[in-house]
């Protein structure tokens, strides 16, 4: 399998002892594919349970997958994934990252890089043209991460890809970011992983640009032209509030662009206006100044936090909760350090970086996130809406459970807001709802288009009945299988699945276009139906590695308290909670809270699909070994983390 669509080999660097390796991809593609499952193997076999984030033990292996390195399918996006400060409990987590560096690892002759050990110094490595070396970074450490780009590009080259941290991954906080060429961020927490081992950056020159090869070309150009034929821009008419001032941009390898923008700052750099990391702190900012200069600061909001390195999901909620404490006499300006009484603010956002990124006074207690700086400072402040709807991570929620009930298990059963398995409902039902209130004028994605997507992808009719928990349990596990088949890929889960298109009869079946792509790569003919398991394998491993944290099983598959007893208000994409009801009439679940029996029944349906042991939600051996995992149900069986 590994002959086409792949570099050939795992690149492992020891921080430590200065010691480089290699791997075959081979002795992990052909279980696991690339990306995610690679990734979860090799943590699974280099990283011992027990194991802290700041531990020199904890590896972060930087994956990609077989798509990565072919234009034109949204393919070439990469992964990382470790061991994460940023939840709680701690636990493994994953980040999905664009741009180039991915695509450049491969063609400098890698798959993946497995980066093990603690560095005595600052350090960062260079990967270039068969080439590793671990160079001294004593002059970059306490630079930005743009600052940091700059310097390598003087010092390796301006070709070169790079992905550094921050001050705030230098000063180990909990939701410090990676950022890659092009602004690329990864979260998790892994900022700080990073500057645990002292490693402030990893430089690629690929000059011989070593493009992989696909097994059957045409026929993969063939399916790209499908590809293209088939994919609609779905952000059409996504304008920005500061036109002219800022301009839609791709990812590398892009095939219709989304809601990504660029715009160049003051000091000359360009940067990125993206997602949720748009509005980090336009409603503040806005209030505050009003809506042109609130946009303004917007921007500085989130240019700041891709320079210090800083997660705009977990940072936006802290804000609003630090808002809210300030409100309700919790906290002061002279307590904090913070300008309390000015948030929304450009001064506000400055200060409270900078003192979060260099672990400043109050800054250090906020370095650990929402959740535990409530717990931190107590006074009730952990009740406050800002600390209250959040994930064990403490990011915010875009994808409300109330709303969408079968985010419910999805929330539940993964470390982080799983925005890759979330976007699956999300975006059709956002579109439904520009459709039903008009609000696009080339909104097509009607009541029967729903249902037909529900039918088709996500088990049957029952899923689309949005205020019934009725085959929402089987929705979940379509859905996560598919998903960790992407991620395993990479691909953008923006763009797939492809399922979005006018004309039903142009609908293919579930994993038909990634089917055809793997087999044109690869040359391995993979159906459907073997993605798919491909998928359900992979979701099983990370299942398993999680358990083996001490996360997950019945009683870890929670959700926040708040959840259960705050009846929905909003959501950013659907104000008045619309969603198709049982016949498709439209309904509103404002006013709706997760019904905690409902949950339990949802948990006990979903697990017996998994094949796992209902009554704890562990995993049973005879699962792991149907689908090819003996070796991990052995390891979990002398834990007696599986049922037999």
């Amino acid at each position: 399998m590994t002959g086409y669509g792949y570099a050939g080999e795992i690149l492992r660097v020891d921080l430590s002892t200065s010691g480089v390796s290699r791997l075959p991809v081979s002795d992990y593609a052909s279980r696991f594919l690339g990306g995610r499952g690679i990734a979860a193997m090799l943590y699974w076999d280099e990283t011992q349970p027990g194991t802290t984030p700041f531990e020199a033990g904890n590896c972060l292996v930087f994956v990609t997958g077989p798509v990565a390195g072919f234009m034109g399918f949204s393919g070439c996006r990469w992964q990382v994934c470790g061991m994460s400060p940023q939840m709680e409990p701690p636990a493994f987590s994953y980040a999905n990252l664009g741009g180039s560096w991915g695509s450049w690892l491969k063609y400098a002759g890698y798959d993946g890089l497995v980066v093990s050990g603690k560095a005595n110094k600052p350090v960062y490595i260079l990967i270039s043209d068969g080439t590793v070396e671990i160079r001294d970074a004593s002059h970059l450490w306490g630079m930005t991460t743009v600052e940091t780009e700059d310097t390598l590009h003087a010092e390796v080259g301006e070709d070169a890809r790079v992905l550094s941290i921050g001050p705030a991954g230098e000063n180990l906080v909990t939701f410090a970011t990676l950022l890659a060429s092009e602004n690329a961020s990864g979260s998790s927490g892994f900022g700080s992983v990073m500057g645990s081992k002292n490693l402030k950056a990893v430089a690629i020159r690929a000059g011989k640009l070593r493009r992989p090869a696909a097994a059957e070309p045409k026929r993969l150009k063939e399916v790209a032209a499908l590809v293209r034929r088939l994919r609609i821009n779905n952000f059409e008419d996504y304008g920005h509030i500061l036109p002219g001032r800022m301009k839609l941009t791709s990812c590398h390898g892009c095939i219709s662009g989304c809601t990504r923008f660029a715009y160049r700052a003051e000091n000359g750099h360009t940067f990125k206006s993206f997602c949720q990391a748009s509005g980090v702190y336009m409603g503040l900012a806005m209030k505050y100044y009003g809506k042109e200069k609130g946009a303004e600061a917007n921007l500085v909001a989130g240019r700041l936090c891709d320079e210090y390195g800083l997660d705009t999901a977990v940072l936006s909620p802290l804000i609003e909760w630090l808002e809210q404490c300030h409100r309700e006499g919790i906290l002061s300006d002279e307590e904090t350090g913070l300008p309390l009484s000015k948030v929304g603010s450009v001064q506000f956002i400055e200060t409270l970086v900078k003192k979060l990124s260099y672990r400043d006074g109050f800054g250090d207690i906020l370095a650990e996130g929402v959740i535990r700086a409530a717990k931190h400072i107590g006074k009730g402040s952990g009740q406050l809406p800002g600390a209250s709807l959040l994930t064990r991570g403490g990011e915010s929620h875009e994808y409300d459970p109330r709303l969408i009930l079968v985010n419910a298990l999805t929330y539940a059963t993964e470390p982080r807001r799983a925005a890759h398995i979330h976007h699956a409902a999300v975006l059709p039902l956002a579109r439904w709802v520009n459709w039903t209130q008009n609000r696009w004028k080339d909104a097509f994605l009607t009541t029967e288009i729903l249902r037909d997507i529900a039918e088709r992808y996500w088990g049957g009719a029952d899923a689309f009945d949005f205020s019934s928990y009725k085959g929402k349990a089987l929705a979940a596990k379509q859905i996560q299988d598919y998903a960790y088949v992407k991620e395993s890929l990479i691909l953008c889960d923006l763009a797939w699945p492809i399922y979005q298109v006018q004309d039903t009869e142009k609908r293919l079946g579930f994993c038909s276009l990634e089917s055809m792509i793997v087999t044109a790569i690869t040359g391995k003919q993979m159906t459907e139906r073997e993605l798919l398991k491909t998928g359900e394998r992979v979701h099983n491993l990370q299942r398993a590695i999680l358990i083996r944290q001490g996360w997950g099983g019945r009683d870890g598959d929670t959700l926040p308290e708040s959840l259960f007893t705050n009846p929905l208000k909003s959501t950013f994409f659907d104000p008045e909670c619309l969603a198709p009801g049982k016949g498709g009439e439209h309904i509103s679940r404002r006013g709706a809270v997760i019904d905690r029996a409902g949950f339990e029944e949802l948990k006990d349906e979903y697990y017996a699909l998994r094949g796992w042991d209902v009554a704890s939600g562990l995993q049973t051996a005879g699962k792991l070994a149907e689908l090819g995992l003996v070796d991990v149900a052995e390891d979990l069986r002398v834990r007696g983390m599986v049922v037999e």
